[in-house]
């Protein structure tokens, strides 16, 4: 067996990274391709929701494997395995036929919840020293992919025909897939036991209140992002006719903003713990949402998507820094409920919004629950900083 080296596992990093920009691309595809399939497959609403159902149901699934793999140290291997279904499940989106599309995001979700958790908690453990700065780059990266996801549809597909984008990325996820899976194994060390970390190996995580309380926090906000990555291009072809703006149309300008906030992220953070950083990402979310919410034209929306994807950016890798340590480096073994929680918001988001607007037949009715979200989510934030403030150890 070859020793290990710096070069292995700066390799492996360099794979991790670009399997996390495609995974960004992956999982917003579904919002680019759905003004796409319904009006291929002649859809409403509430039925182009349901694709949003599948493809977080396969990401539920995912998570759940997720554990199964990480419990026998093979985060590299469930990472390989989710490029795979990523590529074999967007294949599917090209047929004429609403099963095999709702098939088609099934698998990519199965994919993408396989994929994200893995490679997160790879990072984590090949970073022990950094944990939140090397997240938030990390997620820089499935920012730049989300923020390619439209201009990549847009420029690479013809009407209703989506097989030139859909087969640019299939190719590059099987490349990166198999490039991951002939890493060398043993670069995956999973924490040991020792003298220094034991109290973090008994403490037990999930009968504790503040742990459920960021799973909450997790199911909430990845709940709004993946709503707005979802309904957004949707909803701005219904406030106005957008085609002055399709360069920089309001969803390419919410994963732009995304992109810069995780970029200088690790910039704040010299300045701002966790919790400051946290509260401050969401008060610029609310600002944002109520430009966001009572614009009546594309540029006021723009405006708000550009407030609203800066504010979001470093939520979800600070608040999993947080979760790690407040529970010590095992938690990376068991952090399954929290990635559950997560995929559960954004099928439970997006298919209220599909529900609410089919109901309503207005989808700013249904996207007034992101405002509720981000209000909500204040609220978790107050209470979460209080509970910590009693000790630096939960």
């Amino acid at each position: 067996m070859p020793p290990l080296n710096s070069n292995s596992i700066r390799s492996l990093k360099i794979l991790l990274h670009v399997g996390f920009f495609l995974s960004g691309i992956a999982t917003v595809l579904i919002g680019q391709v759905l003004p796409i399939l319904a009006a291929r497959l002649s859809l409403n609403d509430r039925q182009a929701g349901d694709f949003f159902i599948a493809q977080f149901s396969g990401s539920l699934l995912g998570t759940l494997l997720t554990n199964w793999f990480g419990r026998r140290n093979k985060f590299i291997f469930a990472s390989a395995l989710g490029c795979f279904l990523m590529a074999g499940g967007i294949i599917l989106l090209n047929f004429n036929s609403l099963t095999l599309c709702l098939v088609g995001f099934l698998i990519n979700g199965i994919g993408i919840g396989l994929t994200l958790p893995s490679i997160n908690m790879l990072t984590l453990e090949l970073n022990p020293a950094r944990t939140a700065s090397a997240l938030n780059i990390l997620n820089f990266f499935w920012g730049v992919g989300a923020i390619l996801s439209q201009p990549f549809v847009d420029i690479f597909s013809d009407g209703t025909n989506i097989f030139l984008p859909t087969a640019i990325l299939v190719a590059t996820l099987l490349t990166i897939g198999a490039a991951i899976a002939l890493m060398p194994k043993e670069i995956e060390r999973k924490p040991v036991l020792n003298k220094d970390n034991s109290e973090d190996f008994d403490a037990p995580i999930w009968t504790n209140p503040v742990a459920w309380a960021i799973a909450l926090f997790n199911f909430v906000h990845v709940g709004f992002e993946s709503a707005m990555g979802g309904w957004l291009k949707t909803y701005t072809g219904r406030i106005e006719d957008a085609a002055g703006v399709n360069w920089f149309p309001p969803i390419f300008l919410f994963f732009l903003f995304f992109v810069i906030g995780r970029g200088i992220a690790p910039l704040f953070l010299r300045f701002l713990n966790e919790n400051k950083m946290l509260f401050f990402g969401l008060l610029t979310i609310l600002l944002g949402m109520c430009v966001f919410l009572f614009a009546e034209n594309v540029r006021l929306l723009s405006v708000g998507a550009c407030i609203a994807g800066f504010g979001t950016s470093s939520i979800f890798p600070t608040n999993l820094s947080r979760f790690t340590k407040i529970f010590g480096e095992s938690a990376t073994r068991r952090a399954t409920p929290l990635f559950i929680c997560g995929t559960l918001g954004a099928a439970f988001t997006t298919w209220l919004i599909g529900f609410l607007s089919n109901r309503y037949s207005d989808l700013r009715s249904g996207m007034f629950v992101l405002l509720i979200s981000i209000i909500l989510l204040i609220l978790l934030q107050v209470g979460l900083s209080f509970r910590k403030t009693k000790s630096t150890r939960v």
